[in-house]
């Protein structure tokens, strides 16, 4: 992180975009909310990098680091896609699909090694090749994501 996460939010205050939408620090946010458990002023850290990459995204900023992008754009793709739950084995699939240097890899050897690990896994139960049981308001879901996605444009 170039930025730590209470100096995101204080420039965003101080409307610095610039300094916000060009940082990595929005990037490198995994969501992992333990700085919205901690913050002692009871902001949602977490949520406010995720508005912020999205913001960015929209804004034309482009990310110092694609793969993050990526990987953040092909998420909210596959919640999308399955009504509101995640499918890990959609989610790496869509991913790799998704990477220019997929050939690359392919040629190298390295997408094999990955399809291995992920095998290895389902063996052993860690990823689960299934879509996820559908949710009650998968409908609703599905088109509240849609509309947000209209906003963007």
């Amino acid at each position: 992180m170039d930025l730590l996460p209470d100096q995101v939010i204080r420039l965003a205050l101080l409307g610095q975009d610039d300094k916000v939408m060009g940082s990595r620090t929005i990037w490198v946010c995994s969501s992992c909310e333990t700085c919205t458990t901690r913050c002692p002023n009871n902001i949602d850290i977490a949520g406010v990098m995720d508005w912020l990459k999205e913001a960015a995204l929209r804004r034309g900023y482009v990310s110092p680091q694609p793969e993050v992008t990526r990987f953040h754009q092909t998420f909210l793709q596959t919640v999308k896609l399955t009504g509101g739950r995640l499918s890990e084995p959609l989610l790496l699939g869509l991913y790799q699909l998704k990477n220019p240097n997929i050939l690359a890899k392919l040629k190298s050897g390295a997408l094999t090694e990955e399809l291995r690990l992920a095998w290895a896994l389902a063996r052993r139960g860690r990823l689960v090749p299934r879509l996820p049981r559908p949710l009650k308001a998968a409908k609703k879901i599905k088109a509240l994501l849609s509309e947000a996605g209209k906003e963007k444009s």
